[in-house]
């Protein structure tokens, strides 16, 4: 058992680079659809939307700032006022206005829905990178015919998704005197699947927004690190301030239990 880890990682090296690339986005793709159905149950749980993503972000920022400081002393430019505006800018676009629409969405529907509208992303980020002339879209070539469709494809199956809830398949049958304690992760009573919809549309256009508008800071600031550390910094003061005026209940600022602990530990490793 001892000769484990040296064996696999021998055999490791015998895998393509294209290979652990492909391997190592199924791992975060697998992990990143598991926080849909945690956060589905934190949120049955009772805990504050607000509150939430403030922690969630905190230990965000906490583990990358070592990383960020160390490993980009000689690539960090001076930080000047219109850095600092464009910093505060991308954390409201791509953190606090994409999470909170996420978690409201997410609240008001189905972590199935969730997953399933953010295939619209990578169609919404290429129209908006293709206005802007970040990418060029060559239509008498057949990447970019390719492109297109894929783009209508995408957004078309997600609009579907959307729209369309569909009918109860199945509903378990059981004694009007019997209730069955047990946590929903579909629809629940009092939420509004309309409102639910919207807020996740919502959470698509911004999390396209943050990527189409890193590419241009990035490359004024080519410190990937040390921007992550300020967006998610003033991603921080904003969720606080909002949730300071908001939330006015004391008890939604503490952990009630090890699952809430738990969820917030893991959404950190698959934030988005």
């Amino acid at each position: 058992m001892a000769d484990t880890g040296p064996a696999l990682a021998r055999r490791m090296r015998w895998v393509p680079d294209r290979a652990k690339l492909h391997i190592a986005m199924n791992v975060f793709q697998f992990v990143y659809a598991g926080n849909h159905v945690i956060l589905r149950t934190a949120l049955n749980m009772g805990i504050s939307k607000l509150v939430f993503p403030a922690y969630r972000n905190i230990i965000a920022l906490a583990m990358i700032v070592p990383f960020a400081y160390f490993l980009e002393k000689k690539d960090r430019p001076a930080l000047t006022t219109s850095f600092l505006v464009q910093f505060f800018l991308l954390a409201f676009v791509g953190i606090t206005a994409n999470q909170g629409f996420y978690l409201l969405g997410l609240d008001n529907t189905s972590p199935t829905l969730a997953s399933a509208t953010e295939n619209a992303v990578p169609a919404v980020t290429f129209l908006m990178a293709a206005i802007l002339r970040i990418e060029e879209v060559h239509l008498n070539r057949r990447d970019g015919k390719a492109k297109v469709l894929g783009t209508i494809c995408s957004v078309a199956g997600a609009s579907i998704i959307t729209i369309y809830k569909g009918p109860i398949i199945f509903r378990p049958s059981h004694p009007l005197n019997q209730s069955l304690p047990s946590i929903s992760l579909g629809d629940a009573e009092g939420k509004n699947w309309t409102l639910g919809c919207v807020c996740l549309i919502g959470h698509c256009i911004c999390w396209s927004s943050w990527i189409v508008l890193q590419a241009p800071i990035l490359k004024k600031y080519p410190a990937q690190l040390s921007v992550s550390s300020f967006t998610c910094f003033f991603a921080i003061l904003q969720f606080l301030a909002v949730a300071g005026l908001i939330e006015r209940n004391s008890q939604a600022w503490l952990f009630h239990s090890r699952t809430e602990l738990f969820c917030v530990l893991y959404s950190v490793c698959s934030i988005n």
